[in-house]
């Protein structure tokens, strides 16, 4: 992947002496942060930085208590995600905003500017267009409930290239991806940068960044701390900038022998959504004090095995025993009670019920108890 050219380049966007407070919280003090057309600028910093208040007022969805807003060199006060739209700006949020039962075409079309709106079945030739030219898998037809993560989130840039956008953040875009669909998205950003674009990429893996980004600017606690081009910069340095003091990056593995099997998975099978096989004889074991990694690209049937050992889908054939327990025919609570614990891929979707707090999200799995 090119990087974009060093020398002066037209200003994309100019945030000025932002500041955003919430009740006992200053999410924001006094940050400046531009970027260039042309770029892809990281904005980087630890969890509870500031960096998704300070694009979420750049798109529109916060207003900063004091502080000035520029795209393209014109001063703006976007009073909606709306107008920062019409504006040129497409965010792609980490939790993404798409209407499940509705066709990729149909979300891509929903909420856009009616200046954007095509008849018939233009849109979906519109879409087809887009993710040929930037180099996006996925079917303009298919429903959104019948796409992995990383498709869906494929969806959410068609929205933002669809419309247009010239400048894209994409809101830590890694957490639900495998590292192929990562170098894949990194593709997509350098095409999308290489038109003038400018493309905003909040995270906090520094390996990322240092492979995608031209610039980075560092918040901590808040505060712009530093904006360093990649080049003047390494891993380390951009580590303690983050947290303000050194960071260790390896950490030796204690010598040891695993236990028994506490995870034993033998012979299954399993289809996908779609009714198509997503398993086949699929056999493993976890033992007590072992890590086992799952690798693969999405859509080859890492969801679908979870699933099945967690109880939340049916096998066709073969066997899940938890230690010397056979639960095979078991029902999720089963599982739960015999020291199973499950975190699915859409943590938002069917993890948490974002209405309830955390308390009564973390006691749903024990109401029995009480």
């Amino acid at each position: 992947m090119s990087r974009r050219a060093s020398g002066p380049t037209e200003g994309a966007v100019e945030l000025r002496g932002i500041v955003k407070r919430f009740p006992g919280v200053l999410a924001n003090d006094d940050v400046d942060f531009s970027v260039a057309r042309g770029e892809v600028h990281a904005l980087l910093g630890e969890n509870g930085a500031g960096k998704t208040t300070l694009m979420s007022i750049l798109s529109g969805a916060y207003r900063p208590d004091a502080g000035t807003v520029s795209v393209g060199g014109a001063a703006m006060s976007f009073k909606s995600p709306k107008q920062a739209i019409e504006a040129g700006i497409g965010m792609v949020h980490q939790h993404f905003r798409l209407v499940q039962p509705l066709s990729v075409a149909e979300n891509v079309l929903l909420g856009a500017p009616s200046s954007f709106r095509l008849a018939g079945n233009a849109t979906e030739d519109r879409v087809a267009e887009l993710a040929e030219a930037y180099g996006i898998r996925v079917n303009p037809s298919a429903k959104i409930w019948q796409l992995s993560v990383g498709e869906q989130q494929r969806v959410e840039i068609l929205k933002a290239l669809f419309r247009e956008a010239r400048v894209l953040i994409l809101d830590e875009p890694t957490a639900v991806l495998t590292p192929q669909e990562a170098t894949h998205l990194f593709s997509i950003m350098r095409k999308i940068a290489s038109e003038g674009r400018a493309v905003i990429f909040i995270s906090h893996k520094l390996d990322e960044v240092m492979a995608v980004a031209d610039r980075v600017t560092v918040l901590r606690a808040g505060r712009r701390v530093a904006t360093l081009a990649i080049g003047d910069s390494d891993k380390s340095e951009l580590a303690k900038l983050m947290v303000g003091r050194e960071v260790m990056f390896r950490v030796a593995r204690g010598d040891h022998e695993p236990g028994a099997p506490h995870l034993t998975v033998d012979g299954l099978a399993a289809t996908g959504d779609l009714g198509l096989p997503a398993l086949r004889d699929v056999t493993l074991e976890v033992r007590a004090g072992e890590i086992l990694g799952v690798a693969g690209v999405a859509g080859n049937g890492q969801r679908e095995l979870t699933e099945v050992i967690a109880g939340l889908r049916p096998a066709t054939s073969g066997t899940v025993a938890i230690g010397d327990r056979d639960l095979s025919a078991s029902a999720p609570a089963e599982r739960i009670a015999a020291g199973l614990g499950y975190v699915p891929e859409d943590r938002l979707g069917t993890g948490l019920i974002p209405s309830l707090g955390c308390i009564d999200n973390v006691m749903l799995k024990r109401t029995d108890e009480f």
